[in-house]
């Protein structure tokens, strides 16, 4: 970094630290970050999953609590709302004040209302801890995403975020296998559903002190007036990676950016940024978390439905049912993800939502002809969402590294906001109508019908394809870019040889 140049405010810094960022080799130091950050991911797959086994332990009289089917959804609807909040909160925050302080406190939320959780005494006291819970987790994606995309080399981002993003399921497998446990007859019904709530924070409790060791990302300090303490932290992060017994070759200054610190975007300027200079990216973010959070609650929330209602399964045994999915959720992340980096993120992105849309399709029809079992539409299953795991990943990769830095905290919570409402709320609604009521089908005798759940599937298909198809006509070739090559960003004042004017996209 060179000395600051201009007399008067705002102050112009020329600074290497993106390019210093992205040519470092991978080191402990880069898993360090992975580990740390990533478990938060974990931490959302466990809480959804451990909550959806609990129903039935909720409504028991031997529970405690006495609950209502109804109130056992609404808990699930008050971790939903306290996501988004939590999304749309704290995603203008971590623009504001740093991805670090944001994701201990967000962390702290969470294990404060999971914790909590356990300690219910009603159905209101339960709705206010998982509203709690559920802010910070939401508030987790919008640190979490902003500061793994802006530590990690840009050879490495596409695969590193979208199997962070994947590792979801990792916290499903092992809410499901303590689930397994929890919920049986070895553990009182009053302590197993309380005990869950505990898994949670008692693992946040390991994650927090590693992220004592994860510095503020220097790409946000540089564009915040705060140069110097950028120039520490990426000398601190360089000499990890010296210790490593890594090799880093130097920076030319012609990699410099010419920094200046900008006020707060306001709402309105935030608005004309995202529709106004972006509205082709912002179109593209739009529809690629919509159509894959539509797709994954379709599904997820009525799985067990499914099973049990068109194949006979008994509940219990719904979790053995959901292992091998999970497994083919976490799979696809880990083994198509570093194919983002290479092939590129157009072509995956349209090969994943595709091709998860076109074998959903093709279930659709075979689920309505009725050749499936139980084991074969697990299978299935299995197979299209190991595709739609990648999709759905590199959609979070997607709307966070294709804004300006001062954006991608509040890029993120935007667009979370809106595909868990659309897919959150219309998705399990549309599909619970689909199927019917279990008990009212089970009355008359007849087998239930099949014609309409097959529609949901063309629906969901179709959706999924719509998005494969966007994303390869107006999608961002990010694979193996500078974030600051794929967005300049708005504090700009003068960017290398090969850039382009402050704040404008490129291609």
């Amino acid at each position: 970094m060179s000395a600051p140049t201009g007399g008067g405010a705002p102050v112009t810094v020329r600074s290497t630290v993106p390019a210093r960022i992205d040519r470092l080799p991978w080191t402990q130091f880069h898993w360090l970050v992975v580990v740390g950050l990533g478990v938060s991911w974990i931490l959302d797959g466990l809480e959804i999953q451990i909550v959806a086994l609990n129903g039935a332990a909720l409504t028991h009289d031997e529970g405690g609590l006495n609950l209502t089917g109804d109130q056992v959804g609404a808990l699930g609807s008050a971790y939903l709302a306290g996501q988004v909040v939590g999304a749309l909160v704290f995603g203008r925050l971590t623009d504001k004040l740093g991805r670090r302080r944001l994701f201990i406190l967000t962390l702290l939320i969470y294990l404060i209302g999971s914790g909590l959780g356990g300690f219910a005494w009603d159905f209101w006291s339960l709705a206010v801890f998982r509203f709690i819970a559920g802010t910070g987790i939401g508030g987790e994606y919008t640190a979490i995403n902003s500061a793994i995309d802006e530590l990690i080399p840009s050879h490495y981002r596409g695969r590193v975020d979208i199997a962070v993003n994947g590792t979801y399921w990792a916290g499903a497998l092992i809410g499901n296998l303590g689930g397994l446990y929890l919920y049986s007859e070895s553990v009182p019904v009053e302590w197993g559903w309380r005990i869950g709530f505990f898994i949670g924070p008692l693992l946040g409790l390991v994650v927090i002190f590693l992220r004592r060791h994860i510095p503020e990302s220097p790409r946000w300090l540089v564009t915040h007036g705060r140069a110097e303490e950028a120039e520490r932290t990426i000398e601190d992060i360089e000499d990890r990676v010296r210790h490593s017994g890594a090799h880093i070759e130097p920076v030319p200054d012609s990699k410099a950016l010419e920094i200046r610190e900008l006020p707060p975007l306001g709402f309105r300027q935030l608005t004309k940024m995202f529709f106004g200079t972006y509205p082709q990216r912002s179109i593209l973010g739009f529809t690629m978390m919509v159509t894959q959070s539509f797709l994954y609650n379709a599904i997820f929330f009525t799985y067990a439905l499914v099973l049990t209602t068109f194949y006979g399964i008994e509940q219990g045994s719904i979790p053995w049912y959901f292992i091998p999915f999970a497994f083919g959720n976490l799979l696809g992340p880990l083994v198509l993800g570093p194919l983002f980096d290479t092939v590129g993120r157009r072509k995956m992105i349209f090969a994943t939502y595709g091709g998860s849309g076109l074998l959903l399709f093709i279930t659709a029809f075979l689920f309505n002809a009725g050749i499936l079992n139980a084991v074969t539409q697990t299978v299935l299953w299995c197979v299209i969402f190991f595709f739609a795991s990648a999709g759905a990943s590199s959609a979070y990769l997607t709307v966070s590294e294709i804004f300006p830095l001062e954006l991608r905290g509040q890029a993120i919570s935007y667009f979370f906001a809106i595909s868990q409402g659309a897919g959150g709320v219309v998705a399990p609604w549309l599909f619970g109508r689909l199927i019917g009521d279990p008990d009212a089908l089970a009355e008359t005798g007849v087998a239930p019908p099949t014609g309409p759940l097959m529609w949901g599937y063309i629906i969901g298909a179709v959706m999924m394809m719509t998005g494969g198809i966007v994303a390869r006509v107006i999608g961002v070739d990010a694979e193996r870019k500078s974030l600051e090559d794929i967005a300049t960003p708005l504090s700009a004042a003068g960017v290398p040889a090969e850039g382009t004017t402050p704040g404008a996209p490129r291609r």
